[in-house]
């Protein structure tokens, strides 16, 4: 059961994952979360060096999606400025948005990486779709009053995995 809530990778930031390694795993598109894990969960706004990631994959022929439990104004907002194709109110772990996207891609789950910053949304979805997980460090160190539960949640599956060996790096 623990294994369900355990990334596949984990990396500081989103700017880690670079092209020429999601290139090496066969990725053709990401779905990303928003919140933390792309920007602060109160930034209305993409960074330049945000811009400038998305960009770089656009380049490499690797499509970006956001799957956003957020509301449909606050991730359009987002997405609209970068041409960015998005599905919000996800109701995330639940596979439906992830499907969706992966659909409106156009491409199959095999060619997918999920990537966010939560446990208990995006990389358990993802890991109930079946594709490669990278978790990432929340962008801001506070989160929005919806996701404070979760956050200790996670901090005692984190605990647990780390117990069990199965995680080595430092939170």
């Amino acid at each position: 059961m623990l294994k369900r809530f355990l990334p596949d990778q984990h990396v500081s930031n989103i700017y880690e994952i670079t092209p020429e390694t999601l290139k090496l795993r066969g990725v053709k598109g990401i779905i990303t979360d928003l919140d933390n894990t792309l920007v602060a969960w109160d930034e209305p706004h993409a960074t330049p060096e945000l811009k400038e990631w998305v960009n770089r994959m656009r380049e490499a022929g690797i499509q970006v999606t956001i799957v956003s439990n957020n509301n449909e104004r606050r991730v359009r907002a987002f997405c609209e400025p970068m041409q960015l194709p998005f599905v919000s109110k996800a109701r995330k772990p639940l596979t439906r948005a992830f499907h969706k996207a992966v659909m409106e891609m156009g491409l199959v789950i095999d060619d997918v990486v999920v990537i966010g910053d939560q446990l208990l949304t995006d990389i358990l979805g993802g890991n109930r779709l079946g594709v490669h997980t990278i978790l990432v460090v929340p962008v801001a160190q506070s989160d929005a009053w919806t996701t404070r539960f979760n956050r200790k949640m996670e901090r005692f599956i984190l605990g647990l995995l780390r117990k069990n060996g199965l995680i080595h790096w430092e939170e």
